[in-house]
């Protein structure tokens, strides 16, 4: 019997089903995470604030857990449990027509979109770089960034148990060389963070403000970990046009407030996914264009 990492490896049509299934899953599992991981974090903090208070060890006995797999996943209107043929990726969102099976209450859009989202995103990876160990390891960078992109946009924050160990896991993969040489990955890495933290630093000695968080500086040492450092100024150029172009064309559909400042994590993102699958092309195509 040919094991099915073989089977799926030979079988291109095969891969991508699987791959798809499979990452309509992860996207159910991205939904959690994506509520969870900030509601933990804020928890945490308020803990830490009440240390030393002797109320804390009181509070944390009736407190119950919460965590990405505790407590169940309910309707936040009605605290309907929801059942596990409820919460198969689209198809029950379909099935239940968006609305809550108990109260009836609509349920976001975005659940399947980001279920979707997901899946078709992996297949792309898997298209590009095959069922191989490289192209796991670039899904699973896409699964993060998809993460990292919907918190961001939601609270402005990009969680270090999400950015560092991807930052790791990009220099532990690159130590083969997979999508760039271990020397590039760390330099990749270094240059990354302290490109933004300039960048950071300064703005602020000259305007007062801030106008990033230290999650970005973290995202892109990520990126620059899985992309080498030679693929940093096309990253940091093509998340700074898409956040110019979408910040103008909220502005002019009055979707945001030019007060409000836009996170710059999801940009980041999309720029880092678009140079691991296709920065060597953009890069060649456009120094064939100067020349």
């Amino acid at each position: 019997m040919i094991p099915l990492i073989d089977w799926l490896t030979g079988e291109p049509l095969y891969a991508a089903i699987f791959t798809f299934v499979f990452s309509l899953l992860i996207g159910s599992f991205l939904n959690v995470v994506i509520y969870r991981i900030p509601v933990m974090m804020e928890r945490e903090w308020q803990d830490s604030i009440r240390e030393g208070i002797e109320e804390k060890k009181e509070n944390s006995e009736q407190s119950a857990p919460f965590n990405l797999s505790h407590p169940a996943s309910t309707c936040p209107a009605c605290q309907h449990r929801i059942r596990w043929y409820e919460n198969i990726p689209v198809i029950s969102y379909l099935f239940l027509r968006g609305k809550c099976a108990s109260c009836k209450t609509s349920i976001s859009l975005r659940y399947p979109v980001i279920e979707l989202l997901t899946a078709v995103l992996s297949v792309v990876v898997i298209y590009q770089f095959g069922f191989t160990v490289y192209g796991l390891a670039a899904v699973v960078f896409t699964w993060c960034l998809i993460a990292l992109t919907f918190i961001d946009t939601d609270h402005q924050l990009l969680p270090d148990r999400i950015t560092l160990p991807l930052l790791w896991l990009g220099l532990l993969i690159n130590a083969q060389n997979s999508f760039a040489s271990l020397e590039s990955a760390v330099w990749g890495a270094a240059l990354g963070y302290l490109s933004l933290w300039l960048v950071y630093w300064g703005f602020k000695l000259a305007t007062g403000k801030e106008g990033m968080g230290y999650g970005d500086f973290k995202l892109l040492a990520a990126l620059g970990a899985w992309c080498g450092a030679t693929a940093l100024p096309l990253i940091i150029l093509l998340s700074s046009v898409s956040g110019v172009i979408l910040a103008v064309l909220l502005m002019i559909f009055k979707r945001h407030d030019a007060q409000n400042p836009l996170p710059f994590g999801p940009y980041l993102a999309i720029a880092g996914w678009i140079a691991l699958l296709w920065g060597d092309q953009i890069t060649t195509a456009y120094l064939l264009f100067l020349s």
